[in-house]
């Protein structure tokens, strides 16, 4: 469950395939372990090369993963006191937080009134820098102070962004919690998501375990949210010279859009 693996890139258009974390359940995206932050660059060529374009989107197909990690991005609403976490509190944290995410997904309030709920719950639950960072990887040390603050305040606007306007996908599902397993560094709580009419979905939340609770990566069937956005922009990098501001324009274009 746990075991590291290769992340997988799962081509929605090319497969003809939905993602069933992302429809059914959540990610954080859309419905198969097509995991994803959704914060890949959107547009990034001319509109002469827009059609290829979108075959090379790191994040299009990270998309499906916010469906299904979602829940977990969500409930991060109240304030945790600071202390290391054991796998008791982490499990009593990821509990909450995907009571927390029902509860708006579930509520009576306008949909804008969801969105702007949800993402003050990821901005509050969720370790949006850290997470930034470590899918940045090898590029963060080559980026300048500048472009570092300006990538990671691009990666969180588009995350939240993204998981925000997937509210609506999140009614109707129920949940069962598993173990809490303490590792290195970090404890993964397994948890089993259920929405009608679909397959259930084995999600693990990554919770850090230094200091208050925090998110730091969803695991969806098998297939982490963090290494699959790592692995699309490294190779969006090295489609476009390791450059880290071409990855930065391409996020404010993404962050504009819609």
């Amino acid at each position: 469950m746990i075991a590291a693996r290769r992340p997988r890139r799962l081509d929605l258009v090319k497969r003809g395939r939905h993602t069933r974390l992302a429809n059914p359940c959540l990610v954080l995206v859309n419905a198969t372990p097509d995991l994803c932050w959704d914060t890949a660059p959107v547009s990034w060529q001319s509109n002469r090369d827009a059609a290829s374009s979108q075959r090379d989107m790191p994040m299009t197909s990270r998309r499906r993963f916010l469906a299904a990690a979602a829940p977990a991005l969500l409930v991060f609403a109240v304030a945790r006191p600071s202390r290391a976490a054991d796998p008791d509190s982490a499990a009593a944290f990821v509990d909450q937080l995907l009571k927390d995410l029902l509860a708006i997904a579930n509520g009576s309030q306008p949909a804008a009134g969801k969105r702007s709920a949800l993402a003050n719950v990821v901005q509050a639950r969720v370790d949006l820098d850290a997470v930034a960072r470590f899918c940045l990887g090898r590029f963060w040390r080559s980026a300048t102070p500048q472009q570092q603050a300006d990538y990671t305040q691009l990666f969180r606007r588009v995350l939240i962004k993204n998981i925000s306007e997937k509210v609506g996908e999140y009614q109707g599902v129920t949940y069962t919690l598993g173990r809490a397993v303490k590792r290195e560094s970090d404890i993964a709580v397994a948890s089993v998501l259920n929405r009608p009419g679909n397959a259930p979905n084995k999600v693990d939340w990554v919770v850090e375990a230094d200091g208050a609770p925090k998110v730091i990566d969803v695991i969806a069937e098998g297939t982490s949210l963090r290494l699959t956005q790592r692995s699309d922009y490294a190779a969006y990098l090295a489609r476009n010279g390791n450059s880290v501001q071409a990855l930065i324009d391409a996020l404010k274009q993404q962050a504009a859009a819609g």
